[in-house]
């Protein structure tokens, strides 16, 4: 009995050796399978992974090192994490904010893509489903070898993007989806309860931002507002324009625009005109520039613009004499460009076209 007892403690002292010569549970030391950590933002959501990343070293993968149909670590070593900081959805199923353990069941025509509400495990052999938060089962894909497992971010929009496993020669994708706008709208009531209150930019910015993705006015109205009794700026009384009108309430509209250029400096005048022109809103940018270059005379860009006036009249060589004229008041950083457009205008080409 001794001596079976003594037996059996060497094999596993020897085995400890061994492994401990890759390793060390104590030491800080270099692993095979090296650390990585990858994140993708969102909107304002973040995605991490965290994980280690094996080698193929000349081995069968799938269906040989990693067997199909049994639990894997989707990695190496301690559990391969997932973390969102809000409530997402994977391949269209729910997912509440989170660390999750990841976890993979491969086959060879179909994954299951396992998130555990245990994340601190090492690998998959303790693993219990029923901690699983989620599973969901797609479809694996042909890759390029990939000697060292990966995982990468594709296709990334506003509101999702795909998570894909790539390792040997094989790719195993799963889409992650966020509802941005009512995220970022909950973000911003937290946000704007604390220092950024104070800041007339801070309330802009969300006006701005709801104005943009076309979503609640009511409320982008209710910032502006309060960014313009913090400071009235033309940027601000603009923004607030710009709501109006997208409310459909252009009488409002035109006369907070029109309140907003009595507060502009001549740039921003001058800027507000080449949005217009972006706008299709030609004569009136026209007349903003003629009315720009009478009141500024001596500000190079106001040049600019009546070259702009000209060429549009096909008038191409006072165009051309106008915009020297801008470009002799240029600073550095706008010469090359100027440059060009003279070079445009000596050529006979329109400028306000593209």
């Amino acid at each position: 009995m001794k001596v079976h007892r003594a037996i059996a403690m060497f094999v596993g002292l020897l085995f400890l050796v061994n492994l401990c010569a890759a390793q060390s549970f104590m030491l800080d030391l270099p692993r095979q399978s090296q650390h990585a950590v990858v994140s993708q933002r969102i909107g304002i959501t973040d995605v991490t992974i965290n994980y280690h990343r094996p080698l193929v070293n000349k081995r069968q993968v799938f269906g040989g090192l990693v067997p199909y149909g049994q639990v894997w670590r989707a990695g190496a070593n301690e559990n391969t994490t997932i973390t969102f900081t809000d409530p997402v959805t994977i391949e269209g199923k729910a997912l509440d904010k989170g660390t999750y353990g990841l976890h993979m069941i491969p086959g060879e025509t179909e994954w299951t893509v396992i998130f555990s509400k245990n994340s601190t495990s090492w690998g998959s052999f303790t693993y219990k489903e029923a901690e699983d938060a989620l599973r969901v089962t797609v479809k694996p894909e042909a890759a390029d070898f990939h000697e060292a497992l990966t995982y990468d971010f594709d296709q990334p929009t506003k509101d999702a993007t795909v998570v894909t496993m790539r390792w040997e020669k094989v790719a195993v994708p799963f889409k992650v989806g966020v509802d941005t706008n009512p995220i970022v709208e909950a973000s911003l009531h937290k946000q704007l309860r604390g220092l950024a209150q104070y800041n007339w930019i801070s309330w802009d910015e969300a006006a701005n931002y709801l104005l943009a993705s076309k979503v609640d006015l009511d409320q982008a109205l209710k910032y502006e507002d309060e960014s313009i009794q913090q400071e009235e700026r033309f940027d601000n009384l603009l923004t607030r324009s710009q709501i109006l009108d997208a409310m459909g309430r252009k009488e409002e509209a035109k006369t907070a625009e029109g309140k907003a250029l009595a507060k502009a400096n001549p740039l921003q005048v001058h800027m507000f005109a080449r949005t217009l022109q972006g706008q299709d809103r030609t004569a009136e940018a026209y007349d903003i520039f003629r009315s720009n270059a009478k009141k500024n005379p001596d500000k190079w860009f106001v040049h600019s613009g009546l070259a702009r006036i000209y060429s549009a009249n096909g008038d191409y060589d006072n165009a051309a004499k106008e915009m020297k004229l801008a470009l002799a008041g240029a600073p550095d950083q706008q010469k090359v460009y100027v440059e060009g457009l003279v070079k445009r205008l000596e050529s006979k080409q329109d400028i306000n076209k593209p």
